[in-house]
This record gives C-alpha cells, sequence and structure tokens, in this order.
C-alpha cells in the first residue's frame, strides 16, 4: 500500500502531461505517480514515463471506465486525482491530503468555482452548466457542495474501496459527489486556483452531450438515492392532472345530474390509481434504498478495517 497515489487520467495530453508529473512530484515527493492511458494517440505515455510515472492503461474510452480501473488496482491511504490538461495547480495537493491523513476526510473537493474559474473559463456554456449543476444537487440532496464537477479530488482508501462506478464518461464526478453526500461521507473543500488550457491543448469534453448526461445521472442517481421524494413527485403531478380534468365532470353532474363524459370520467380514474400506485412505489423502494445504505456502511466497516490492518503490517 503507498500512502499517497496521485492518479491522472490522460486522453492525448502530450502538450501538458510532463509538466503535471513533474509538478506532482514536487508537490508531493513521497506520492507514487500513476498516468493512466486512455488510448492516446499522440505522445503522452513517452512523455508521461521520462517524466517519472507509473504508466498503466484502460482500454475502454471513457473517464468513468478510466477511473474505475484505477480505483480497482491502486492500493494507498490517500488518493489524488487530477486530470492530465495542466488546469489545476498541484500546490494545493498538500493541503488536501492532510484533510485526508489527519482530518478524517473521505473526499476533499478542489473547489474552481469559489476562485479563477469564471474568470479563466473561456466556455461560457460550461459556467452555466457547472452553476447549473451544483445548484440542482444542493437543491435535490440539501447539501452545500460548492464543486460539484471539478477534476481535482482527493480520497480516502475507504471511499475509493467501496464506490460503484456506473458512469463511463465525465459524468462520473456527478456520480461520486452524489455517492458521497447520500451516503454522508466526510467531504472537505480546499479553494484551488484553476487556469485554462494551455494553447494547442484541446478539451475533450463535449459541452451538450456530456451536459445532458450529466444531467441524465442527476435525474437517475435521485431515483435511486431518493426515491420517495422522486414517486411522491411523480403521484403528485398525475393526481393534480386527474383532479383538474375530473372538476368539469363533477360540476357537471351537479348541473344537470348526469355524467355525459364517461371516457373523460374514466381516464381520471385511471390517473388517480397511477398517482397511488406511484406513491406506493416509492415507499417500497425507499425502505429498499434504506437497506442499501445500511449494507454500505458494513461494507464501508469492513474496508475501513482493512485498511487499518494493512498500516499495521507494513508499518504505516
Amino acid at each position: 500500500m503507498d500512502k499517497i497515489a496521485v492518479l491522472i487520467p490522460c486522453y492525448n495530453e502530450e502538450k501538458t502531461i510532463a509538466k503535471v508529473v513533474k509538478d506532482a512530484k514536487a508537490a508531493l515527493p513521497e506520492a507514487v505517480i500513476y498516468v493512466y492511458d486512455n488510448n492516446s494517440t499522440d505522445r503522452t505515455v513517452e512523455l508521461a514515463r521520462e517524466a517519472g510515472a507509473v504508466i498503466r492503461h484502460e482500454y475502454m474510452q471513457g473517464k468513468g471506465n478510466v477511473i474505475r480501473r484505477m480505483f480497482r488496482e491502486v492500493e494507498a491511504r490517500c488518493y489524488i486525482m487530477v486530470d492530465g490538461d495542466d488546469t489545476y495547480p498541484m500546490e494545493f495537493a498538500p493541503e488536501m491530503v492532510d484533510k485526508v491523513l489527519h482530518h478524517n476526510a473521505d473526499m476533499v473537493v478542489g473547489d474552481r468555482l469559489s476562485s479563477t474559474y469564471f474568470s479563466e473559463n473561456k466556455r461560457p456554456f460550461h459556467n452555466m452548466g457547472n452553476s447549473l449543476v451544483r445548484a440542482s444537487i444542493n437543491r435535490l440532496f440539501q447539501c452545500d457542495i460548492k464543486d460539484i464537477m471539478t477534476g481535482f479530488r482527493a480520497f480516502s482508501y475507504g471511499f475509493v474501496k467501496t464506490f460503484p462506478i456506473l458512469s463511463k464518461g465525465f459524468e462520473i464526478e456527478t456520480e461520486m459527489t452524489i455517492h458521497a453526500v447520500y451516503n454522508q461521507l466526510q467531504i472537505d473543500n480546499v479553494i484551488v486556483d484553476y487556469r485554462d488550457r494551455p494553447e494547442g491543448s484541446v478539451s475533450k469534453l463535449n459541452t451538450y452531450a456530456d451536459g445532458f448526461r450529466v444531467l441524465g445521472t442527476i435525474f437517475r442517481l435521485y431515483r435511486d438515492y431518493k426515491p420517495f421524494g422522486f414517486f411522491s413527485l411523480f403521484a403528485l403531478l398525475l393526481a393534480v392532472v386527474s383532479v383538474l380534468f375530473f372538476i368539469p365532470v363533477l360540476a357537471e353532474y351537479f348541473a344537470t345530474g348526469l355524467v355525459l363524459k364517461f371516457p373523460t370520467l374514466i381516464v381520471c380514474g385511471f390517473v388517480m390509481l397511477a398517482a397511488i400506485q406511484s406513491f406506493f412505489a416509492g415507499l417500497m423502494l425507499s425502505n429498499s434504498a434504506q437497506k442499501n445504505r445500511r449494507d454500505f456502511e458494513y461494507r464501508y466497516t469492513l474496508v475501513c478495517e482493512k485498511e487499518l490492518r494493512q498500516r499495521e503490517q507494513f508499518g504505516k
């Protein structure tokens, strides 16, 4: 088990990868630097190896797939994850490591949005998207996370070994944030500077496609983690629709003693039944979600005990 592992997912970052590796070694001399290449077609691997990084590969395309591979293979007490595009200054890494090793943090967020992100980033839709995602998650999950989609984070061993990665692409940051919030893991915040990519370095993020994937991830995780709220909302909407269409039928009955719109009445009945079903589905799935929470706590305890045994065995 390494004490500190720096994890750098990479795809065609030859312009910046050597500098990122060297900066990581300077900021964290005791750390092992891992560069996980994701089918790069340029000199990323060659330059990273020359800079002193351990090179590993993930052949399934997508950042989520890379992080799944990294989390499975690397054993460390503290993990620093940083993008290979040199947008995050590594001098903030020691503070993030300290919060994991000495203050029990499970995840430390490198907060760009509270510093230079909005002035440095030249893509206005990214600015709007980050603000929208942050507001949505903080509202839906009753939390106060400062930066949801940052690629600069620190993790504990327990977080890394119990995080179920389902995403394949850039929505992975959103998924890990919601996972930490829902399972009441300790999340700390470190404000970091952000700088735009250097000239010649091209972002792999597709503003619209990846943006919709992120929103879809929020929708899916809210349904999975907060099923009672999710299905109760649907039940309320269906009930309101049913009542609104039923009112004219009822008024006509009181006025004439006749029901002339039987199809509308029948549809209203079925819609109200769907609302009732949705409400009780939320109740049942909420019980299942609570069981998953208990199972997670048990798994998390086992992983932390394993880490403690390894530390005692190797004296770290």
